[in-house]
């Protein structure tokens, strides 16, 4: 599985944790609600600016929001 895939699996789990809609994600983090629906499904690839800003909204560290995300080799 492509590592932007897992990050979309994992941003979703960490919204859904806090029992955030995708709405309150993007008005939290300041991005377009359909920004949020992209990346959660893997069809977009953030910026570090966009992932930082998400991180905060969430309140968590950069390297939290990447944990258990892995790219394989040859992928």
């Amino acid at each position: 599985m492509k590592a932007q895939t897992q990050l979309g699996m994992r941003i979703r789990f960490l919204r859904k944790r806090l029992g955030w809609s995708q709405e309150d994600l993007a008005l939290e983090a300041n991005v377009n609600k359909n920004y949020i629906s992209d990346l959660e499904n893997g069809r977009r690839n953030p910026s570090l600016d966009i992932l930082e800003r998400i991180a905060k909204a969430l309140n968590i560290t950069l390297s939290e929001l990447f944990r258990g995300v892995e790219t394989i080799p040859g992928l």
